[in-house]
């Protein structure tokens, strides 16, 4: 989904006795993230009001994926909020809404992806620019990894959709953030992205923001524990703001590149976002990108689709919370794929790889 769109608006199938838990090691932990995202922390201009111009997901809202057989979700929120000042402590008050997320998400069985949802940006500086340092992504991640490093049931996904930050430059920022993450001594699964908004489409072209396919390949974890976080919407431009679906098949073949190339260098992958609205022709491929990704466990530890939330208005185009009548298709289509062989899956690919 582009930028514009965001701004507007602003157990289960797990055998985790141990699945993202520090004391595991790395090469033996199997990962499975199956869910949605859950927006509404990310909404709003900053700071903002909690609960008035952005929101937490409630308990209820957690509570009911678990209860469609979902494993985990993806949690947007905002960097200018958890870290009002660069390289200052986080917020106590923001941190303590992230920590009821985190332990909701516990009681219920999931995983919570936490998802730094700021586009390469912190209040309005581009990340590697003389204005905002690599180190100041290192630094945020260093304090939650901190924070976090004992929670189970934690994925850092570090950044959500760069877009005009160059592929190679944007490698070693994140490689900044890994080695704070790892030296803070957090060794849960990090999801990375690529810039030009992660678009599994374009992930191995020539753009003039670089090739995130050539260079995103120096990504560097000493735990070799990381997937890719990759993006892929339906409409004609791939963007996210149309119920059209003429890019469909472009879409599933992007899925496919993407796993081959995902086979090819021995690396493994997320679909961090994904929709259609509710046409028959578009929530029939929604299922099957589903179906594609877990067909592929040795490339895919899982997926999350756009998008959940109670804050959504009820005639936004890819909105997945019920209505009066019942579940939407989109939603239908995912717990349909979640009761298949492939959805229950729980040996997705290794999350260590040599």
């Amino acid at each position: 989904m582009t930028i514009a769109t965001r701004r507007r608006s602003a157990g289960l199938l797990l055998t985790v006795a141990g699945l993202l838990a520090t004391a595991v090691p790395a090469t033996a932990a199997e990962i499975c993230l199956r869910g949605v995202n859950l927006s509404g922390a990310e909404f709003g201009t900053v700071p903002g009001r909690a609960n008035t111009d952005y929101t937490y997901p409630a308990e209820a809202a957690i509570h009911r994926l678990a209860g469609l057989g979902m494993t985990s979700f993806r949690l947007p929120f905002r960097w200018e909020r958890i870290q009002p000042k660069l390289g200052g402590e986080l917020d106590a008050a923001e941190l303590a809404r992230l920590d009821q997320s985190i332990e909701t998400a516990k009681a219920a069985g999931l995983v919570a992806i936490l998802d730094l949802h700021n586009f390469g940006y912190y209040a309005g500086k581009e990340l590697g620019s003389p204005a905002l340092a690599a180190s100041t992504l290192g630094d945020v991640w260093r304090r939650l990894a901190m924070h976090y490093r004992d929670r189970a049931n934690v994925v850092f996904s570090i950044m959500n959709e760069p877009y005009d930050i160059h592929s190679a430059e944007w490698a070693k920022i994140q490689n900044v953030a890994i080695a704070a993450i790892r030296k803070a001594g957090a060794k849960q699964m990090l999801l990375v992205t690529g810039t030009a908004y992660g678009g599994a489409h374009s992930w191995t072209a020539d753009l003039p923001v670089g090739n995130n396919g050539r260079d995103l390949l120096a990504i560097d974890d000493p735990l070799k524990r990381f997937a890719y976080d990759f993006h892929q919407y339906l409409d004609a431009d791939y963007s996210g703001r149309q119920p059209e679906c003429s890019a469909a098949q472009g879409a599933l073949k992007a899925i496919d590149d993407v796993t081959a190339w995902l086979k090819t260098h021995g690396r493994q992958g997320f679909l961090g976002e994904f929709a259609a609205s509710d046409r028959p022709e578009c929530v029939k491929v929604f299922k099957e990108m589903t179906a594609r990704l877990d067909s592929r466990p040795q490339q895919w530890i899982g997926w999350a689709a756009w998008g959940a939330g109670p804050w959504w208005p009820p005639d936004y185009v890819f909105n997945l919370e019920p209505t009066a009548a019942g579940e939407r298709p989109q939603m239908k289509a995912l717990i349909e794929q979640l009761k298949t062989k492939a959805g229950k899956n729980t040996s997705c690919g290794r999350t260590g790889r040599s």
